[in-house]
């Protein structure tokens, strides 16, 4: 079979493998879509493992079961996640199911920028999802991305009348926009640093978006009769966006943290402000089975439409291409790689 196998953003060969064989546990799934995460493109965090084949956001059909699986056939349409918990650990059972030990230990084989994918036993127990039949492919690739935005904002806590801020109009920016307002926030502002991001964030629901820069607090107020926002959602690692939650957040209010900054960086923060503010800072980390059925279901209804974000669809042997408009963040939103392609 053909994969797509990552070296640097920069190298990314096509080369043929063996298929996967498959053990009585296991089941083997033909990928028919593989998004490109924005994570697969932070090079400090991929290369070191390099060579590999990545692709994580993965939706496709099993063509083949092993002896001792029950509830899966050939034909069956599904979703798979890469990482599953064990559901039995005293995180798991805190509901910190993304802190499992297991869930970190987990993968399917190879990744999902590959014609084919090995499931193995314990992502078949606890991490396989049918696909609603009127859900397609393409769609089901934000059932990952989905469920860590789930999965972040109810940790944050849900009110109606919240004002919302996210800092970062990328993929995840966008969608805690969207989960946002489906949720009934009150008002949902966008904060970017780049023009067609903010552009992109209105057309997906924000109310308002506002360029970064030094007088963000005063222009915040400004379109939202004077308030500063009760959840800032951080969903981009830049410092300087950190920074601004510390600044723009409203009294008593809550600032999400929701992506890494490059690793071993140190972020000061104003202490006495944020306490003498009663600030709440919490953070989210992937997702879990909970949080992946609430996003086949938010995508499966309608209620959340994520189509209107998809901007490339590329073949496999055009995988670079894609990792190259993701990293470069312009006016590209989400990017599909079709291994059958």
């Amino acid at each position: 079979m053909r994969v797509a196998m990552y070296y640097n953003n920069h190298d990314i060969r096509i080369q043929e493998t063996p298929a996967p064989e498959i053990g009585p546990d296991e089941l083997l799934v033909k990928v028919w879509a593989s998004g490109v995460c924005g994570s697969d493109v932070l090079e400090w965090y991929r290369v070191p493992k390099a060579p590999l084949v990545l692709g994580h956001e993965i939706a496709g059909e099993i063509v083949e079961v092993g002896a001792a699986v029950e509830k899966w056939k050939v034909g069956d349409r599904v979703f798979v996640s890469h990482h599953v918990p064990c559901n039995m650990c005293r995180y798991c059972l805190s509901n910190h199911h993304s802190v499992c030990d297991t869930l970190a230990r987990t993968n399917f084989d190879p990744g999902g920028f590959a014609e084919y994918i090995r499931v193995p036993a314990i992502n078949v127990r606890h991490g396989v999802f049918f696909l609603p039949d009127q859900m397609s492919y393409d769609d089901a690739v934000f059932i990952e991305p989905l469920a860590c935005v789930f999965r972040g904002q109810l940790h944050a806590g849900w009110d109606p009348a919240k004002r919302v801020l996210v800092i970062g109009a990328g993929i995840t920016g966008l969608l805690h926009i969207k989960l946002a307002q489906r949720v009934g926030a009150a008002r949902v502002l966008a904060v970017d640093i780049n023009e067609e991001r903010l552009e992109a964030a209105l057309m997906l629901g924000a109310d308002v978006a506002i360029p970064s820069g030094p007088a963000l607090v005063e222009r915040i107020q400004e379109v939202n009769d004077g308030r500063l926002p009760d959840l800032v959602i951080v969903a981009t690692g830049a410092v300087p966006a950190i920074k601004e939650a510390f600044r723009v957040v409203d009294r008593g209010g809550n600032i999400l943290f929701f992506a890494p900054t490059d690793p071993g960086l140190e972020v000061p923060m104003p202490f006495n402000d944020l306490w003498r503010k009663e600030i709440t800072m919490t953070s989210s980390y992937a997702g879990s089975p909970r949080d992946i059925l609430a996003a086949i279901e938010l995508i499966g209804s309608r209620k959340i439409v994520v189509s209107d974000m998809i901007t490339h669809r590329l073949p496999l042997e055009r995988t670079q291409e894609g990792f190259a408009l993701v990293a470069e963040a312009g006016s590209s939103l989400k990017i599909i790689i079709e291994p059958q392609k």
